[in-house]
């Protein structure tokens, strides 16, 4: 029997709970096989192509491109089992698009608010695997269940082009405040709403049976902004210093911020997606984290020459390149294995502190998204060259924002080169649940004293952040002298190798 079903935004894995349209790949008309990719998204963590598990004929879509949705969520619905035909690639547009409006006809139109009642009754229609890399082979009653979205669920109707209209029966707006779900479907809209402090509730939507749009929610932000404004203009008429309005406090400016000319307005940049994750984590590290640091200036001249002599041997015998950053690495490892009290978290709830086997190394990479943190894992089992290797794989899949959630989480420990941006010090934030992080200077030439004389050497500065819950002062600096150690002196490590 043909029906449509519903695709939702699946659980994208990592307590994940939202994520951003960057790109339909599909449009309303199009035929889609079982997994194929239908939708670019932007988690907190990497850009992510979601395939459907239904196999069929696109008959809406749900959310433009920039808009943010929630797990949970509808993305599209899909006609499937509208005919023989339907199901195969040579299938025309036309034929497909008739089918599935009979298809819908045939569900009452309201096929798509069944969600997840259809979705498991017939097993031939869907793969299963709702995420490449999250396969969901449990039964529909096991997966986990996420609060639902007043008005974002898909509604009884479609419009035009596949867009959603909800019927009477459907989501309404509740005047007077009333609590309850709102007309508006679109979490741009909402997004605009939060943006401008509106209250949806009181919004008069212009669309089909109420329904709240865009150009709705932007009038009524320049309806207030006006409103403001004669407030003000009454105010400076009553003799009133410039900027103050009656029921506000003095030195409080309406419309425009401190040090603002006429006419200029504030930018606003919401902290959502990624940037959002990334201000939440700094937070929390700065709010439980008693973190101290020290630093410490190394001689990096040996360093250069040992790697130098590694790439020239490497050249020889056709092996890959060691890179300045996977020295480090190695170094860092060296030094966890003689101060494992610095791999480790803290379980504030149990109040103890978790000591791990393995060294899963973070490192710091500046990409178009911003900074990233990708994870090497296992790194205490890499030789320079595997490290130099796994390294520049993370590093270009980072730029590229291909990352999976798991190259993105689990780290122990970070190392922070942010010498690439041409600065010398720095005190890093950890990067919370971790307990420390190395950060590395760049390194430049500088004058030294080499065995009582005066010489021109490449020097770097090391600065180390710690938790002081896990260690004290004497752990931290016996950990940054032995990495400065290596630095000078690379044949520290063949102690360890």
């Amino acid at each position: 029997m043909a029906s449509v079903r519903e695709f939702n935004l699946p659980d994208l894995g990592e307590g994940l709970t939202e994520a951003t349209v960057v790109r339909w790949l599909v449009a309303v008309g199009d035929v889609v096989a079982v997994d194929e990719p239908v939708i670019e998204v932007e988690t907190a963590k990497a850009l992510v192509d979601v395939p459907c598990p239904y196999g069929g004929v696109v008959t809406a879509r749900y959310g433009e491109e920039g808009a943010e949705i929630p797990v949970g969520a509808a993305l599209l619905t899909v006609a499937v089992g509208a005919s023989e035909e339907t199901a195969q690639p040579g299938a025309s547009p036309a034929h497909v698009r008739t089918a599935a409006r009979g298809t819908a006809e045939d569900a009452g139109e309201g096929a798509g608010t069944n969600g997840g009642k259809d979705s498991g009754k017939d097993a031939t229609d869907s793969s299963g695997n709702v995420l490449v890399g999250y396969g969901t082979g449990a039964s529909a009653g096991r997966r986990r269940r996420t609060r639902p979205v007043d008005g974002f669920r898909l509604p009884p109707g479609t419009g035009k082009g596949g867009a959603a209209v909800p019927s009477s029966a459907g989501v309404s707006a509740r005047p007077g405040g009333e609590e309850g779900p709102v007309a508006v479907i679109s979490p741009l809209v909402r997004r605009l709403a939060r943006e401008h402090d509106l209250d949806l509730r009181r919004i008069t939507g212009s669309g089909p049976d109420g329904l709240i749009l865009r150009a709705d929610v932007e009038r009524a932000a320049r309806s207030r902004t006006g409103t403001e404004d004669a407030a003000q203009r009454a105010g400076q008429a009553a003799g009133q210093p410039a900027g103050v309005t009656s029921g506000q406090p003095a030195g409080v400016t309406t419309g425009q911020t401190a040090g603002q000319t006429a006419g200029q307005t504030a930018t606003r940049i919401p902290l959502t997606g990624f940037r959002g994750t990334v201000a939440d984590k700094l937070s929390r590290s700065r709010r439980e984290i008693p973190d101290a640091t020290c630093w410490v200036d190394a001689d990096a001249t040996e360093l250069f020459a040992a790697r130098r002599a590694m790439n020239v041997h490497g050249a020889v015998h056709e092996g890959p390149k060691i890179s300045l950053l996977a020295l480090l690495a190695r170094i860092c490892t060296a030094a966890l294995s003689r101060f494992p009290e610095l791999n480790a978290t803290v379980d504030t709830e149990a109040r103890e502190v978790l000591q791990h086997p393995q060294v899963h190394l973070g490192f710091a990479a500046q990409t178009p998204r911003g900074l990233v943190v990708p994870v090497v894992r296992d790194a205490h089992t890499r030789d320079a060259t595997r490290l130099s290797v796994e390294l520049a794989r993370l590093t270009e899949s980072a730029r590229a924002g291909t990352l999976t959630p798991r190259e993105m989480t689990g780290g122990t420990f970070t190392l922070n080169n942010y010498g690439v941006f041409g600065v010398d010090g720095s005190t890093p934030i950890i990067n919370h649940p971790e307990s420390a992080m190395l950060g590395v200077g760049r390194i430049a030439e500088k004058p030294w004293v080499v065995d009582g004389q005066l010489a021109v050497r490449r020097v770097v500065q090391l600065s180390f952040t710690f938790d002081h819950r896990v260690c004290d002062g004497g752990t931290a600096g016996g950990f940054l002298r032995h990495v400065a150690d290596c630095v000078e002196q690379p044949a520290v490590l063949l102690r360890t190798l």
